[in-house]
């Protein structure tokens, strides 16, 4: 289908795997191009299909959040969301760290995985809001702020940066990518944290997931 967004399921539970491609069948806009089983089979599917989406389970045999990191480095076209049950904040930093986009749960309904794949689609980064909000909660009492800051407005190259980021690039990565040198970009990256009151390259991706999925 032109225009379609194209997307993969890559889940080792059979029957979630089959209610996902059913629900996402019927929405308009979205096409489901694989399937998969297993962390190899995502990295297949990447390499072979080059889906514009694909969905991961974080327990894949294999692991979810390594099948991640590997289409990131092999396919960075293709955009990793984690599809899971787990909660663990420390699993979600995980798998943005590791280049996945999304971060959603499988209890969610049909409608916010596929607003969660149309934001990541556009270029934008989703967490689900029950996380994220409980993230922001635990950064500010660690920065002992007694209410939600509002982190300044970054400059356009600071933005850009950020973006980049959220895509799990690395500091070199994004130098190459911009023509900067690496430390330009660490000057970027620690104005961007002193901004957005964050401590550390995971939490930016928090933020600008709040950021560009509200």
């Amino acid at each position: 289908m032109p225009g379609s967004i194209r997307i993969a399921v890559i889940d080792d539970h059979p029957m979630f795997r089959e209610g996902a491609v059913q629900t996402l069948t019927c929405m308009d806009g979205i096409e489901v191009v694989g399937e998969g089983a297993t962390a190899a089979d995502a990295l297949k599917v990447a390499k072979e299909l080059h889906p514009d989406v694909m969905l991961l389970d974080i327990s894949l045999p294999g692991g979810g959040v390594e099948a991640a990191a590997s289409i990131a480095r092999a396919c960075p076209g293709v955009r990793a969301v984690m599809l899971t049950a787990s909660e663990s904040e420390l699993d979600v930093a995980s798998a943005l760290q590791a280049g996945a986009r999304g971060y959603i749960l499988k209890g969610s309904s049909g409608t916010e995985v596929v607003e969660s794949v149309r934001t990541v689609f556009r270029g934008g980064c989703y967490v689900t809001p029950g996380l994220a909000a409980r993230s922001r909660i635990e950064m500010e009492k660690r920065s002992g702020s007694a209410g939600a800051k509002t982190a300044s407005e970054l400059t356009p190259r600071e933005e850009e940066i950020l973006t980049l980021v959220s895509r799990g690039m690395t500091n070199k990565e994004i130098a190459d990518r911009l023509h900067l040198s690496e430390r330009t970009v660490k000057h970027h990256m620690t104005n961007i944290m002193r901004k957005s009151n964050v401590r550390n390259r995971v939490e930016a991706m928090l933020m600008f997931c709040r950021k560009t999925g509200s």
